[in-house]
């Protein structure tokens, strides 16, 4: 996710940097950018060549290197406490810089109020495959200052994509929506309705879904997805409580495309 997201901005026309937890990672994630850059080029979708493009490309693992940053994005797994730590060390290596994070569900203010300077963070939900999604829910919380939320919709609409503005609750609009369905789906394959072929071809040729809940489930992965039905769970209640399926699939480690095996088996690619 971090990688779309660093990859949407290239190709805006930003500098951009990332830091990763230690040089190794760094280096992966250079060569994991550089490659969607080189794929963009490839589809003629810009007319920059990638090393014009990877110029602006700068990672490393000291988040010193985020001093000078306008907006700085928090893409780390979805764990409180990892996020928790990622904020703090980011905003005390750049006080006066945009805070986002990419949460899908966890509370913006929960986030923020562990934060020296609450008013200026707000969430920025991007959607995977960040290249191919459209949109970016721009979360925001109560201490969120008022003046970010323009700031943050002309950098969404900078990189051509469309953003809604959701108040801080839990799962957003997205999450909460898009996670009802998918563990109603998850339920109904479970209990023998129909297939995950036929489930999710019901909701693309019946209701016009680009793509039906249980491959989105693997795209988006279900270990992400388990991790957001957990804090629905928490928070809304047992409307929300993940399927025994889920969580055996993800104690399997079947997470779908990026394990190659999830409700579909994938290819991969090493």
């Amino acid at each position: 996710m971090g990688a779309g997201i660093a990859h949407a901005f290239l190709l805006a026309g930003c500098e951009v940097v990332v830091v990763e937890r230690d040089e190794e990672s760094a280096d992966a994630a250079r060569r994991r950018i550089i490659g969607m850059l080189a794929k963009t080029v490839e589809r003629g979708s810009t007319e920059v060549t990638v090393d014009e493009l990877a110029v602006g490309l700068h990672t490393g693992s000291d988040a010193a290197a985020f001093s000078g940053c306008e907006l700085i994005i928090e893409a780390v797994p979805e764990d409180r406490a990892l996020k928790t730590d990622a904020l703090a060390m980011i905003q005390r290596a750049a006080p006066d810089a945009v805070l986002a994070s990419n949460t899908s569900s966890i509370s913006i203010d929960d986030l923020a109020a562990r934060l020296p300077r609450p008013e200026r963070m707000l969430g920025l939900h991007f959607f995977n495959p960040v290249p191919a999604s459209a949109l970016v829910e721009l979360v925001v919380g109560p201490a969120t200052d008022p003046g970010l939320v323009e700031r943050a919709r002309t950098w969404v609409l900078m990189l051509d994509k469309t953003p809604i503005v959701v108040r801080d609750s839990p799962g957003f609009a997205s999450s909460r929506l898009g996670v009802a369905l998918a563990l109603e789906a998850i339920r109904m394959l479970d209990s023998g309705v129909a297939s995950a072929e036929d489930i999710d071809r019901a909701m693309e040729l019946g209701y016009r879904h680009p793509m039906g809940p249980l491959r989105t489930t693997d795209i988006v992965g279900l270990d992400v997805r388990l991790g957001i039905a957990e804090e629905l769970h928490a928070t809304l209640g047992e409307r929300f409580a993940p399927p025994a399926l889920l969580r055996r699939l993800v104690a399997e480690g079947k997470l779908g495309r990026k394990s190659g095996e999830g409700f579909y088996t994938w290819e991969t690619t090493t």
